[in-house]
């Protein structure tokens, strides 16, 4: 028999947890025929011997929303052998959207997701205004990467409430409208929907995101569409104090799997160096809910932020930073020499929440004014003991000095690395948090997949190979039912992600490109030892270069 594709002599690890084992696989017409020792020719032949072929890995927690209009292949994520990219997380999203609500949306996503507005004023298409409209578009533009949509519950008020949907509750009527909305982009091909009950998350001016004054009554209804429809997942930002779900919290969660009997994804578990024990903590309490369907979801590597004032998302949960979002550079200078402002930020510091105020933590990473150069590598709180002020004065003073366009970075979570095995390892939970395409200058977690096996596969040996290809593939795939992607076995589709296991790793942080539309600036992980990436039975990538070909689909639950 003739095939499309052959892949020859590999060591198959299929994504469910089974032993290795040496093999061929076939392809034809974008699906796997065969598995195991294989006869017949093939229009193209990999020979993957020393190699590792595993299913392409499926990212379930992405922003990719507005990437996808300008970034065909979805980069960096096609880079580590993910084919399958999830979007539309935390409530924040660009469909459904009326012409006259676009720079609402806009300014959503630079509140929430940290993308500069003139990347989304240059590069964001708005060839659709409902949410199958968007999804058509998807498919209409072509993708490298296989392409899940999740509707997210923002844009769905502002699109029925305007302005308002920042401000109040949905009535009766607008509750009924926005759920049939719902319906709709579930029937389309949605895989569930969004929000979010961070007070981190701000949207236009400064205000709450829209879906964070969703009653609850209106979260039961919406639940109630994946109920009646019976498939979909709720993904939800759900904790105020990270690691740390409380009483009210606790009482939402169950209320969206009882409503929706569905599975509910949250937000998030990482490790505390002030709060060491808070993870685990959270998974002792919440397990009668992780029982019923509650995956709360972990990160395998440090999450280490750059932190820039001119665009302040780490302090977006402190009251006093609201007046400085979306101003121009000169009103938030006056903002940041305020002596009031200074004393507000000091007293919120008192009760540290996402940003701990550690300021041996926070390091002078780049500057543009040369006289700050000898300040590069050194911490907010060296160069205040040197100066003889207090650190957050110290901060403030830094970044004034250079014009607000000193960069810092933080280590935020997961700095002790001997604790992020127990979180990583622990099947109550779901390794994700990539935010690809998000906070675009201040960190980049899309290179996970490839830090978890060059990391704790080989070189730290915390889990197995077999284990955690699991952990990457089948598992996130099962959350939303995106059943035909995730495994290797005949009849599924031909995605793949075949690597070299003696070098496939990332790095700890990226490196900065200016590769967005207008050439703005972020941050991309480059991978190392990924050889191949085939989506749909077509090479994406191979040793790192675009082939050109764009085989994605964009995926549609139930047919997924």
């Amino acid at each position: 028999m003739a095939f499309d594709l052959l892949i020859k002599n590999g060591t198959i690890v299929d994504g469910t947890g089974a032993d290795r084992f040496h093999g061929d696989i076939a392809v034809a017409n974008g699906k796997i025929v065969e598995v195991g020792k294989v006869s017949g020719s093939a229009a193209r032949t990999i020979d993957a011997s020393d190699l590792i072929v595993a299913p392409g890995f499926v990212d379930p927690h992405t922003h990719y929303d507005a990437q996808i209009c300008w970034d065909d292949i979805t980069t960096p994520s096609c880079w580590h052998g993910v084919t399958t990219v999830v979007m539309g997380n935390c409530g924040v999203g660009l469909a459904p959207c009326k012409p006259e609500t676009r720079e609402i949306a806009a300014w959503d996503l630079v509140n929430v997701e940290a993308i500069p507005f003139d990347v989304l004023s240059k590069g964001v298409t708005w060839d659709w205004e409902t949410f199958p409209e968007y999804m058509d578009a998807a498919a209409r533009r072509g993708s490298g990467l296989n392409l899940g949509f999740l509707a997210a519950l923002t844009p769905f008020r502002h699109y029925v409430l305007g302005e308002e949907s920042m401000e109040r509750e949905a009535t009766a009527a607008e509750t009924t409208a926005i759920a049939g909305l719902l319906r709709e982009a579930m029937q389309a091909g949605a895989f569930g929907w969004t929000s979010t009950n961070a007070a981190q998350h701000i949207g236009y001016h400064g205000r709450p995101l829209a879906c964070r004054n969703a009653s609850r009554n209106e979260l039961k209804t919406y639940s109630n569409v994946l109920r009646d429809l019976g498939r979909g997942a709720i993904e939800i930002a759900l904790t105020n104090e990270v690691s740390v779900v409380d009483d009210a919290e606790y009482e939402l969660l169950d209320m969206l799997l009882t409503e929706s009997q569905r599975p509910v994804t949250w937000l998030a578990l990482l490790n505390r160096v002030d709060n060491p024990e808070a993870a685990q903590k959270t998974l002792a309490r919440t397990a009668p809910l992780l029982a019923r369907g509650g995956l709360p979801q972990t990160t395998c590597r440090p999450l280490i932020v750059q932190i820039d004032l001119r665009k302040p998302f780490m302090f977006a949960n402190m009251a006093c930073w609201n007046p400085a979002f979306n101003r121009p550079a000169e009103e938030q200078a006056a903002i940041y020499r305020d002596t009031g402002f200074r004393d507000r930020f000091r007293d919120a510091l008192k009760t540290p929440n996402i940003f701990t105020g550690d300021w041996r933590l926070a390091i002078i990473h780049e500057v543009e004014n040369p006289v700050l150069r000898p300040l590069l590598g050194r911490s907010v709180a060296d160069v205040a003991r040197e100066r003889g002020k207090d650190p957050v004065d110290t901060f403030l003073d830094l970044a004034l000095e250079d014009s607000l366009a000193m960069q810092f970075t933080y280590e935020l979570f997961n700095s002790d690395e001997s604790r992020i095995p127990e979180l990583i390892k622990d099947p109550r939970t779901m390794i994700g948090l990539s935010d690809g395409g998000a906070h675009v200058d201040m960190f980049c977690d899309a290179g996970y997949a490839t830090y978890l096996l060059g990391t704790w596969v080989r070189e730290r040996e915390v889990m197995t190979l077999e284990h955690a290809v699991k952990r990457i593939t089948t598992e996130p795939a099962g959350l939303y039912g995106i059943e035909q992607r995730g495994r290797i076995a005949p009849g599924l589709a031909a995605d793949f992600a075949i690597f070299d296991l003696t070098r496939v790793g990332s790095k700890k942080r990226g490196e900065m490109r200016n590769d967005l539309p207008g050439g703005g600036r972020r941050l991309v992980m480059p991978a190392t030892g990924m050889e191949y990436t085939i989506v749909n039975g077509v090479p994406l990538f191979e040793h790192g270069r675009d082939t050109g070909a764009r085989p994605g689909q964009v995926l549609r639950s139930g047919r997924a």
